[in-house]
């Protein structure tokens, strides 16, 4: 899993890269001037308020614990915000498949796309 690290108001110039992979995660600072980005990814838990992460019949915040994507993902929601950044994950690559929002593609440049990867 991969998340990019921006400004809200430039999207496009990303501060932060971090990573999630073999159950641990890596911070790559891209910009050393915002301040706080090792605040980002320490391992202490999460609390957040996620109805899906709730036992059936429950109520209330949940308490994650460092270790899991679950904690990777609401650990850079969570304090990326405080630090006046934005969170994007995105795919690190793309499989092949059927992608029925490419459907504007002509077969033939679909192939293109998938052969290319």
């Amino acid at each position: 899993m991969r998340a990019e690290l921006s400004r809200p108001d430039d999207p496009g110039s990303v501060v932060a890269l971090a990573t999630w992979s073999n159950g641990r995660p890596n911070l790559e600072v891209l910009d050393p001037s915002v301040k706080g980005l090792d605040t980002l990814l320490r391992p202490t838990p999460v609390v957040v308020d996620d109805p899906s992460l709730r036992p059936p019949g429950t109520s209330g915040d949940v308490l994650l614990e460092p270790g899991s994507s679950a904690w990777f993902r609401a650990a850079l929601v969570a304090r990326a915000e405080p630090l006046g950044l934005h969170v994007r994950f995105v795919a690190s690559q793309i499989v092949g498949g059927w992608d029925p929002a490419a459907s504007y593609r002509s077969f033939e440049e679909q192939i293109e796309r998938l052969a290319s990867s």
